[in-house]
């Protein structure tokens, strides 16, 4: 059974806290915006699917309890809630994504083209639009698999492949299927894999408390590596593939992701193991133009100098990039899509023939 990240009913959100994984699973309430920001910003919920769900689902809960007098009112308040939504992790783009889809449509409706919405009618949809997420995630995120999973398997004659992912990309990361984990899980499925190697992923240890959870619970071969064995992993144990998730691919093809994605991929192409980045269409950023237009958000020092609040550095200054742009020459075996499985610098034109983008 696939583990679930994110309980919702109309009116009532509740999440899996994070950062209480693996000793503790928890679920708490999420009452509004407020408490969407705070639980995206704290890291309560990551992943950028996931950080987007929940961020509209914690939009929709607040209009549920929200009366306004009419629809430019209602307009105004979910402009105004989205770009709050946004600021709590910048880097990632698909909850700017859904917030200017939403936009888009509440402008529709104000305008009234085709028919008058009374306030309550409008409401109804922009919550049905942040619900319709959900479901829609987990779609996509099987079709990605499948694509992933399928280019692999085409250009590898092994009848098992070994797999390395950084971060994490799963049931946790999304609403419950996976992007990088998703192909992963694809292969586990079919008996295509063989053995799965995951990084810790510091200094937060999403790939040392949520991916190795979730492999663990998906009953997956895998090893866990410290960040710093990466290299010396990909010489000696017989990987096939690096599969890794991405916050924000641009223009040219150049992704953002987990800080230490760009040094695998580096280490990757010298050992001349094909690099992945797996994420649905959200992800791509056609208006940025690479990477170096991408503001990488820093992070507390904190995160470097204690775990679990037990000290473990000396009193020095830290510099903790939350993320790092691997260029899309390292990513050597392409972008998995849920349309298919692109070029990294062919992406923005290979989405425009197919008119997605």
């Amino acid at each position: 059974m696939t583990l679930q990240a994110i309980r919702y009913n109309r009116g009532s959100l509740e999440i899996l806290d994070q950062l209480l994984l693996p000793h503790e699973t928890h679920f708490f309430a999420i009452n509004d915006t407020t408490d969407g920001w705070s639980a995206i910003k704290k890291m309560q919920v990551r992943g950028a699917p996931a950080i987007a769900i929940v961020g509209c689902l914690s939009l929709a809960v607040e209009l549920t309890k929200t009366e306004v007098g009419s629809v430019s009112e209602l307009q105004k308040l979910v402009e105004r809630k989205l770009d709050y939504l946004i600021t709590s992790r910048p880097t990632a783009s698909n909850m700017a994504e859904a917030a200017c889809r939403i936009k888009a449509l509440m402008e529709n409706v104000a305008k009234g083209e085709g028919k008058v919405y009374t306030p309550q009618e409008a409401t109804l949809v922009i919550i049905k639009e942040c619900e319709s997420m959900m479901e829609k995630d987990i779609d996509i995120n099987k079709r990605l698999g499948k694509f992933g999973a399928e280019h692999i398997l085409e250009h590898n004659a092994k009848p098992q492949v070994n797999i390395m992912t950084h971060c994490n990309t799963g049931s946790l990361a999304t609403a419950g299927y996976g992007t990088a984990l998703g192909v992963i899980r694809y292969l586990h499925e079919n008996n295509k894999l063989g053995h799965v190697y995951c990084t810790e992923t510091r200094p937060y240890n999403q790939g040392a408390r949520l991916t190795a959870y979730e492999l663990l619970h998906e009953k997956i071969k895998a090893s866990l590596i410290c960040d710093s064995a990466a290299a010396a992993c990909l010489k000696v144990k017989n990987v096939d593939a690096v599969i890794v998730g991405a916050d924000r691919v641009t223009a040219n093809g150049d992704t953002a992701n987990k800080i230490g994605t760009c040094q695998i991929a580096i280490a990757a192409k010298y050992h001349n193991v094909p690099f992945y980045v797996a994420c649905p269409l959200t992800t791509f950023d056609p208006s940025t133009q690479s990477g170096e237009d991408i503001v990488i958000e820093e992070r507390p020092h904190s995160e470097i100098t204690f775990i679990k609040g037990i000290k473990i550095a000396a009193d020095i200054d830290c510099w903790n990039p939350g993320f790092d742009v691997t260029p899309a020459e390292l990513i050597t075996g392409g972008i998995i899509t849920e349309f298919g499985v692109f070029k990294a610098n062919e992406i923005k034109e290979k989405l425009q023939l197919l008119g997605k983008s």
